[in-house]
């Protein structure tokens, strides 16, 4: 399980796509996560390092390039759970467009941010009451079963919702030759939610989409008491096609590198079938030093 390594640490540093590229290949790393934060601009320097260089592609991340209209690397700017018919046809025009890229650049795989439910507010009273030291009382408890029940009430309509596009995405993509990798989330309003998943991707019903585990993400909701992180991974493992890998420093700090949070890799990462992609998905704020101390060890570990 070599690492790939994600644009995301990078590409805010280059307007050009080809040193962008080469900086990660002078790392060590030979195969790249294409990701979202791309822009047009950066698309053809991305080529011509491919073409010079022949690095492999593990995976292009929803949505990219990034939209035109947006001046920011906003992934969850269109949603497929919006209660807004343009922007959910947006969203699937921009997946379109990235699963064209994908197979334009040989990556079998596109990551799919599909959505959260954006009329409620749970996550957030939730991670207070983790950072006041409540995780263990009963108020922590009345807490989650109160988010529970405003989820269930709103969670059905939003997942059909997701579902009726993803069809489509999933159709266009089958023809491509690509599989969507659809990925968990750190918030409670996120669809599908955990538990969710697997019955979610049976309703979908297509030989071209699957799970895309986000370690980070779901530590978080560990770490906020919503799932048992080991075994939502072991429930998921027959569906999952990749992961991003990152650590979580306690509670929420995610995308830190791995081996510097409280994730227990050693318990989790055995859980993941052979050839399960594994991309580094670093914060840009992340030295090179420190990532290239946990890509060693990661290889040490696990390779």
């Amino acid at each position: 399980m070599t690492p790939a390594l994600s644009t995301c640490w990078n590409s805010w540093r280059h307007n050009d796509g080809r040193p962008m590229i080469e900086e990660i290949l002078q790392l060590g790393f030979d195969t790249i996560e294409i990701s979202h934060g791309i822009r047009s601009s950066q698309l053809e320097g991305i080529l011509q390092a491919r073409e010079r260089h022949k690095f492999r592609i593990s995976s292009v991340h929803n949505f990219m390039p990034m939209p035109i209209e947006v001046q920011t690397d906003s992934p969850d700017c269109y949603e497929f759970t919006s209660h807004r018919p343009k922007d959910r046809e947006r969203a699937l025009r921009l997946t379109l467009a990235t699963i064209d890229w994908a197979a334009k650049l040989e990556a079998p795989f596109v990551v799919v941010h599909t959505g959260r439910i954006r009329s409620l507010n749970l996550t957030a009273g939730l991670r207070k009451s983790i950072e006041k030291g409540r995780v263990h009382t009963r108020r922590h408890v009345r807490e989650k079963l109160a988010a529970l029940r405003a989820r269930e009430a709103v969670a059905e309509a939003h997942n059909a919702r997701v579902l009726e596009f993803l069809v489509e995405a999933a159709d266009h993509a089958g023809k491509r030759g690509v599989k969507l990798g659809i990925e968990n989330r750190e918030y409670y309003e996120a669809v599908p939610l955990e538990r969710e998943f697997a019955n979610f991707l049976q309703r979908l019903e297509s030989p071209h989409a699957g799970y895309w585990h986000d370690f980070g993400h779901a530590q978080i909701k560990h770490n906020l008491g919503l799932i048992d992180h080991a075994q939502h991974l072991a429930a998921m493992s027959p569906m999952l096609l990749g992961c991003h890998v990152h650590d979580t420093r306690w509670p929420f700090r995610d995308h830190c590198p791995p081996f510097t949070g409280q994730t227990p890799f050693e318990r989790l990462v055995p859980l993941l079938p052979a050839k399960t992609t594994v991309v580094f998905e670093m914060s840009p704020r992340t030295e090179t030093a420190d990532l290239l101390q946990a890509a060693a060890e990661w290889k040490r570990r696990f390779c």
